[in-house]
């Protein structure tokens, strides 16, 4: 398989392993005491690292719009990774071609280990779509082959994304690429029909009132003919190639749906073996998903300004969320922009009553303002008078990157809370998120495959794995981690019980 080279490769294959890991610091919670929905205000590569314990493997559907590295963007490359090639581009904000010759490298570093920590938490159902340009697609498309597989391609889809053209081109461009991929193409097949278009009902205007609902005619007169080998008889007085056998048009006869106009046949097909057939697939162009300046527009609506330069069109997130979710999908957009992601979650939640969730990050100092306020606004309803758009049912809960668990590496951060040190030590023993809902003893993080789980923690004591300890246990199981400060216990007694002891902070494996 071709694959890409760029300077600082080799030092970000798996710079995504050396990211230290922190918790999400919750700020507040909007329209709910308590809400799965996730914004989250921070670098990205640190809040999906974050992200791990709680979703690995659980994401349905992730949509990015990433920088496109225009050349005009101006974005920032502030990726801590251990290289002196690299270093000196950090915080360096990434101009046009001829300012840097290397802006296609720093784009490269950047996405590489996000998209692998991306792969991480998509489900084994899951699918990405990333919105490109021309100026990274073919890169993008490489890395992606490399970190999703070539197997998982699915389609390079082209949106039209506007409709004017600049005459200083000589071609100009009026869409953008969606690469789109699966973390597992098979799982996708046995899924292709929630892809595809719904029938459009009004297409269906005929009904005889016979409780088989609403139909439209189709012809029964089968294309090409002769040369495809389509049966020549008379059915009804009218003689041609049909598309089914004698036996087939008789059968369908006598159920009543052929119908005879004259010279010509035809069958009835109903709006419900359209819905129960999944509809037609989509084609890789689209051109009927909204531009950029129908999003600009629904941002003016919504804060009555323009307070976002390039909002993704929310017609395009809705195709997206509608045709790669089900009902309880979670969603994930970690370069969140104005929100647009999870408005259209919201909406189709609305129009179907699923409950499906999203998680946005957003980096820049906007994520408050533009991100969360926006999407405060479409729960609670915005505009005025004829422009009254109503609001939808939604909440969310607004994060900020806290505190990491590890001080240097070795040592737990004591200024972590507790229960966010327990959830850690927990997903890296069983990669399980953890249930608080646990009985036994306050130590007890779970039981998983007939092993249970304690970690034996005080913040300002030494714990001691003995007898006293043991005794405190009442949770059944085959094998038993112990996590302490120490062990004070005898190794016939570690073997009798089937006891593995783990030292604090020694033994809890680093992400």
């Amino acid at each position: 398989m071709p694959t890409l080279e760029w300077i600082g490769k080799d030092k970000v294959l798996n710079h995504h392993q050396e990211v230290p890991f922190r918790i999400l610091d919750k700020k507040y919670t909007f329209n709910a005491e308590n809400s799965e929905n996730m914004i989250i205000h921070g670098d990205n590569l640190l809040a999906l690292k974050s992200l791990l314990p709680q979703y690995e493997g659980r994401i349905d559907c992730i949509y990015i719009d990433p920088p496109y590295n225009t050349g005009n963007e101006k974005w920032v490359y502030n990726d801590n990774v251990n290289d002196p090639r690299i270093k000196k581009w950090l915080g360096e904000v990434v101009g046009a071609e001829g300012e840097d010759l290397s802006r296609h490298d720093k784009w490269l570093c950047m996405m590489y280990p996000r998209l692998k920590l991306l792969h991480k938490l998509l489900s084994e159902k899951g699918v990405i779509f990333i919105s490109i340009d021309d100026n990274e697609q073919a890169n993008l498309k490489l890395i992606c082959d490399e970190i999703f597989g070539v197997r998982n391609f699915i389609a390079n889809i082209c949106h039209k994304s506007r409709s004017s053209i600049s005459n200083d081109l000589i071609l100009s461009p009026n869409h953008n690429i969606v690469l789109f991929y699966a973390k597992n193409i098979d799982n996708v097949f046995a899924r292709r029909r929630q892809f595809r278009m719904v029938a459009d009902e009004t297409e269906f205007k005929l009904d005889d009132n016979d409780g088989k609902g609403k139909y439209k005619l189709v012809p029964v007169d089968g294309p090409g003919g002769a040369a495809k080998g389509n049966p020549y008889y008379e059915f009804l007085g009218v003689t041609g190639y049909w598309r089914y056998s004698k036996d087939t048009m008789q059968e369908l006869y006598e159920k009543g749906e052929i119908v005879k106009r004259k010279t010509s046949l035809s069958r009835k097909y109903y709006y419900s073996k359209a819905i129960e057939k999944g509809g037609k697939s989509y084609s890789t162009w689209w051109d009927d998903a909204g531009s950029a300046t129908n999003g600009t527009n629904l941002i003016k609506d919504i804060f009555n300004e323009k307070t976002f330069d390039t909002p993704k069109p929310l017609d395009l997130l809705e195709r997206i969320v509608k045709i790669s979710t089900q009902s309880n999908s979670i969603v994930l957009d970690s370069f969140a922009g104005s929100g647009t992601t999870a408005q259209a979650v919201l909406n189709i939640n609305k129009q179907d009553n699923g409950k499906r969730k999203f998680i946005l990050v957003e980096m820049m100092d906007y994520a408050d303002t533009i991100t969360a306020e926006r999407v405060k606004r479409v729960i609670n309803g915005y505009g005025k008078d004829d422009k009254a758009v109503a609001g939808v049912p939604g909440d969310f809960t607004y994060y900020e990157l806290g505190q990491p668990l590890f001080k240097d590496d070795k040592n737990l951060n004591e200024e972590v809370p507790e229960e966010e040190i327990r959830n850690y030590v927990y997903y890296m023993e069983t990669k399980k998120p953890l249930d608080t809902e646990t009985t036994d003893n306050p130590y007890l993080l779970g039981k998983n495959n007939d092993t249970a789980y304690y970690f034996y923690y005080k913040k300002d004591e030494i714990t001691t794995l003995n007898h006293e300890f043991l005794s405190t246990i009442n949770t059944k199981a085959t094998e038993y981690i112990i996590y302490a400060d120490k062990c004070v216990l005898a190794q016939e007694v570690m073997e009798k019980f089937n006891i593995v002891f783990k030292k604090i902070p020694r033994d809890i494996t680093r992400l």
